[in-house]
């Protein structure tokens, strides 16, 4: 069936289309249909069946004969280690652990909190808890005390499972001192702390309530799989709201279970024994979808990676990886191709390595703009996939299809919506717009299987946040458009469309005209308040290595650009360049931020900034060309 016939399928009978998805999951009791109303604009899936995911991702592929296949690889560059664990192992393990959660009073239901860096063990802590039933929230592992305080009041778990400490390179991350912070300002406490010891730093345990990883589970009985409701939350995974107080999606066991199963094959277009990597983190989203379950519940090897795409050690590091554990689909944030490419513009460190093995290259997180894309494809030779998702889905609302089928690329679009995903383009008003005209991007409801039903205890926070802009849609918060073939672009976040003198304009389209100069390796676009105009837009650059070029001269060039390749009508005229732009850990450009150190306005210290020190260098080139009032 070609990629039309499957949407058209989806759409003509939905519940037929996901109960015959469900049929790759083994059920303890099986779903009497797919979908479930549960109020107003509210929706679950599968909700009557019975069904453990730990089960679905580990104990099956044992029980089917797999159990010798790599279920994990370890990779660590920062370390300098490697080591694969099978899937007969990981059971073992994950039983283990499980039976030591379970033996000191952790029961279906209750919730643990993890806080680990990139190893095996943070898959093995998320299995341990859906084995039992357990509701986990991870939470990045290095986030400051206050910030894991507020998860702690919020989610109330039982136990924290976490490291001594985190690695980047060329520092230790101590996350106990953290942990113990975050403890002792939250109103709530954990009955007891599992902490894994790392041998870079062997943290002090607080007796009574710390416990070692590998001396708690002595003893104790291997736990079994406890069958949950379709609509048991599997974790709680929070995600910044607008208010600084963070939302948590939840993600119901059974929904989730049969949508990453579908997307293995239609779209990332491996098959069970295939070797897939995330080069994510266990923190974010794709961590949880496409590092830790979707892969396993697939039946393939999944890769853990404990490492930068660039410094370790060199830009080379990715390919190295891909050729040495015959990676077959890779799935990056645009970020991590512009810090290579940035490193190595002419692709030499590609050219080093073997990747007959690779067959398609997937990008998200932020947009990918088609400067990145054209690079990757000239170097790479495979497929490179833009495809259009978030924290809130837990899987793509818009993709290339590459295992249903390879549509055209369109440089700039994520492709075409996904089977479950009715996407339309409004105005302000909830009118859909013309074809290429930017406007609100919004998903009829219901949502598909997979994404959030609510928030965790905020029933009205997620009607406020996501369905009452426009009734009976779920909103983005993203701009777009949508052209004639059905190709979705995202242009912006919502809040990034600027009014210039009356002119609805995206940054993303500005940014992607910069992007296209040749000694620009990456660059954000803000809009910055004007008295005349209303607002401004402000271009930040940064540029290749090695580019030799004079800032003034670069910065000419790309206000010409923008206004060939936009118009006048865009008011371009002020760009500075930076060495680097201040980023989320996940690699999204704090663009919020920027126009509020622009403007002059309060803002707070966003929990998931990389580096803070970026800012005061944002501040510094602002005032270099007039702006940043305090």
């Amino acid at each position: 069936m070609a990629y039309k016939d499957v949407y058209a399928a989806w759409k003509s009978d939905p519940d037929a289309f996901w109960m015959q998805a469900a049929e790759a999951i083994d059920w303890d009791e099986k779903p009497s249909k797919a979908l479930f109303e549960k109020g107003k604009n509210l929706f679950e899936w599968f909700a009557d069946a019975k069904v453990n995911t730990c089960w679905n991702a580990v104990d099956r592929h044992v029980e089917a004969g797999r159990g010798e296949q790599t279920a994990i690889i370890y990779d660590s560059p920062i370390t300098h280690t490697k080591r694969e664990i099978s899937y007969v192992e990981l059971r073992n393990r994950v039983a283990n652990l499980a039976g030591g959660l379970r033996a000191k009073g952790v029961e279906k239901g209750d919730r643990v909190i993890i806080y680990m860096p990139m190893v095996p063990e943070a898959l093995e802590a998320m299995l341990a808890c859906a084995r039992i039933g357990a509701i986990h929230s991870v939470v990045f592992g290095g986030f400051a005390a206050n910030e894991l305080a507020v998860r702690i009041d919020d989610a109330k778990p039982k136990a924290i499972i976490a490291a001594s400490c985190g690695l980047e390179p060329g520092r230790v991350v101590h996350y106990k001192p953290l942990l113990d912070g975050a403890i002792d300002l939250a109103t709530h406490k954990p009955d007891f702390c599992v902490i894994f010891q790392r041998e870079q730093e062997v943290a002090e345990l607080i007796e009574g309530r710390d416990v070692n990883w590998h001396g708690f589970q002595y003893g104790v009985e291997p736990a079994e799989c406890v069958p949950v409701e379709g609509n048991h939350p599997a974790y709680i995974l929070y995600t910044s709201g607008t208010t600084g107080q963070p939302k948590g999606v939840i993600r119901h066991t059974a929904g989730q279970l049969v949508a990453l199963n579908w997307t293995m094959k239609n779209l990332y277009n491996v098959d069970p024994g295939d070797v897939f990597w995330a080069a994510s983190d266990v923190g974010w989203v794709v961590g949880h979808s496409y590092i830790c379950y979707g892969p396993l519940i697939h039946g393939n090897t999944t890769i853990v990676f404990e490492g930068k795409p660039v410094g370790t050690p060199d830009a080379g590091t990715f390919w190295r990886v891909i050729e040495e554990h015959k990676v077959k689909s890779f799935f990056t944030a645009p970020t991590a191709f512009r810090a290579v490419k940035r490193e190595d513009p002419l692709g030499e460190f590609v050219k080093k390595y073997d990747l007959s093995g690779l067959k398609q290259v997937y990008l998200a997180g932020e947009r990918a703009d088609p400067d990145t894309i054209v690079w990757a494809q000239d170097h790479l030779k495979v497929p490179i996939v833009d495809h259009w998702w978030q924290t809130e889905t837990g899987w793509a609302i818009a993709a290339n299809p590459l295992g249903i089928e390879e549509l055209p690329t369109k440089l700039g679009s994520p492709t075409v919506p996904m089977p479950g995903y009715e996407v339309v383009i409004l105005d302000d008003a909830g009118h859909p717009v013309p074809a290429g005209t930017l406007g609100a991007i919004a998903i009829k409801l219901p949502l598909p299987p997979g994404t959030l039903p609510t928030l965790w205890n905020a029933e009205d926070r997620f009607q406020k946040s996501y369905l009452n802009t426009f009734p009976g849609y779920y909103e983005t918060g993203d701009a777009g458009m949508m052209d004639e073939d059905g190709y979705v672009s995202i242009m912006a976040r919502t809040d990034d469309v600027i009014n210039v003198a009356g002119h609805r304009l995206s940054t993303g389209g500005m940014e992607e005209v910069l992007a296209a100069h040749p000694d620009v390796a990456e660059c954000a676009v803000i809009g910055v308040t004007d008295q005349l105009k209303g607002q401004m837009p402000v271009g930040f650059l940064c540029l290749n290595s090695g580019a030799g070029r004079d800032n003034g001269d670069v910065v000419k060039e790309v206000v010409k650009l923008v206004r060939e390749k936009i118009g006048p009508v865009a008011a371009f005229k002020l760009a500075v360049v930076v060495d680097r732009l201040p980023k989320t850990r996940s690699g999204k450009i704090l663009r919020g931020t920027m126009v509020n150190i622009a403007d002059g306005t309060e803002y707070k210290m966003p929990a998931t900034i990389d580096d803070p020190a970026i800012l005061d260098e944002i501040k510094d080139a602002l005032k270099t060309i007039g702006y940043a009032q305090n």
